[in-house]
């Protein structure tokens, strides 16, 4: 994507009216309408200034990465037709004082000698972070000048900005007020509908197995983003020229999916039989304790190293959740460290391996105590200033939750033990185990006990 500020001197190679619409866009309904406004505004702004209305001078997108954002803003400029100048928000930081400020004047005097134009910065958040006593000078002077290049648009100037961030806390709050960004839209990652369509774009020129679902695609891929997905689908391809095939199957995609999520296979990796042992077991505890809890739909267990990881269970939750209860959430932790559990039951030590189990079930732990009011420190949530001094207590707090769900986890699997001992089996001889295997394996013993609490 060309951007505005490659040169300061011959801009003219920089014009760009996207041949993006909003047909290019899947699965993002609601914003979709939220822009038709400002999109009519921009194809007929007579019938808005009869009523007296203003257009919006900015609009501000935020959410995760690889959400839409960026196709979103040309789509804008593709519908109305209007210039579309890129910037990323990096381009305008320089050491030296006052470049900022001018590259900020010579983006807006662009924009409004070609209006009606779509001026998009990229990562805005690189030049619009809060002012304070130890602000570098040259950022703030940029950012004092993108704030007076917004308040002082002419009227009759169809130009609108849009910025972009995944970091909307850290954004100056001049720069967020009415007036300026005068609307806020959250892009999140897609639900199952949106995924839905966002798969069907990207294998529209994709030749798929009549078997293939895109409904069941859609459901093992909760949580993804929209760049994920795009992903997913180039990587099946991929796989299946690779093996010479003419039509794209659910293998491929199940490979394209275990790609994306857990890494690229090793091929030949030089594990010693001690630490397989110690993986399969250790995947093993996940599962056990994941399916007996009942925490989320278990579609494979690998023990074939990926990436640096020397195995992976690969779950998704069998619908959509917005809302956790705090049960949920020490589950959660529980099967998390249920890995690390399985290896202190069964070889009587533990290994390095749970080092990203631990950082992911501290998290939650630490959000259930300074961000959900789920612990003993009562119903508040801790802004970052009474962390730093009361980390000794908050710590504390985080402890007994990770201790307890250690402990119910050790439960689970000692309660459990012919089960684990067959999932590790299983895998020491297959390497990998599909959902309808793990149920197999259930089915041959007792009905596991129930741990509601």
């Amino acid at each position: 994507m060309p951007s505005l500020l490659t040169t300061e001197k011959d801009t003219s190679k920089d014009k760009d009216k996207p041949n993006v619409s909003f047909k290019d866009v899947a699965g993002l309904e609601e914003i979709k309408e939220e822009l038709q406004e400002t999109i009519d505004f921009i194809n007929n702004s007579q019938k808005y200034k009869k009523m007296g209305a203003k257009i919006p001078k900015g609009i501000l997108f935020f959410g995760p990465p690889g959400t839409g954002k960026t196709l979103l803003a040309k789509a804008v400029a593709g519908e109305t037709n209007s210039t579309f100048l890129y910037a990323s928000g990096s381009e305008f930081v320089e050491k030296y004082v006052g470049v900022g400020a001018k590259r900020v004047r010579t983006l807006f005097e662009r924009a409004k000698k070609e209006a009606p134009s779509i001026v998009f910065i990229d990562e805005i958040d690189a030049i619009g972070t809060k002012r304070n006593m130890e602000s570098n000078n040259e950022k703030d002077q940029t950012l004092n000048q993108l704030l007076i290049e917004l308040d002082g648009f002419n009227n009759n100037e169809t130009v609108i900005v849009i910025g972009a961030t995944n970091r909307i806390d850290l954004l100056d709050e001049a720069l967020l007020r009415p007036g300026r960004f005068d609307r806020h839209i959250y892009v999140g990652n897609p639900n199952i509908k949106a995924r839905e369509k966002i798969l069907e774009v990207h294998t529209s020129n994709k030749p798929l197995d009549k078997t293939i679902s895109i409904k069941d695609l859609a459901k093992k891929t909760t949580g993804l983003s929209g760049a994920q997905l795009a992903n997913i689908a180039n990587e099946a391809a991929i796989i299946a020229v690779r093996k010479n095939k003419t039509i794209i199957s659910s293998f491929e995609f199940d490979a394209a999916i275990e790609r994306v999520l857990a890494g690229l296979e090793l091929k030949n990796p030089s594990v010693l039989l001690k630490e397989k042992n110690t993986v399969a077991y250790h995947e093993a505890g996940h599962a056990l304790v994941s399916k007996v809890l009942d925490t989320d739909l278990i579609q494979k267990i690998s023990i074939i190293p990926r990436g640096q990881a020397l195995g992976y269970v690969i779950k998704f939750p069998e619908e959509e959740r917005y809302l956790l209860t705090e049960r949920e959430l020490n589950n959660r932790i529980t099967v998390l460290l249920a890995g690390r559990a399985a290896e202190q039951y069964i070889f009587n030590e533990i290994t390095t391996g749970s080092k990203d189990d631990l950082n992911k079930a501290t998290d939650i732990a630490r959000e259930m105590v300074c961000s959900y009011g789920m612990s003993s420190l009562g119903t508040l949530a801790l802004d970052e200033l009474y962390i730093r001094y009361n980390y000794d207590s908050i710590r504390v707090e985080i402890k007994e939750i990770t201790d307890i769900s250690y402990k119910q986890a050790l439960t689970i699997i000692g309660d459990h033990s012919q089960i684990l001992h067959d999932i590790a089996n299983t895998l020491l001889e297959n390497e990998t185990i599909e959902k309808d295997e793990l149920d197999l394996i259930f089915e041959k013993h007792e009905t596991p006990l129930d741990y509601a609490t």
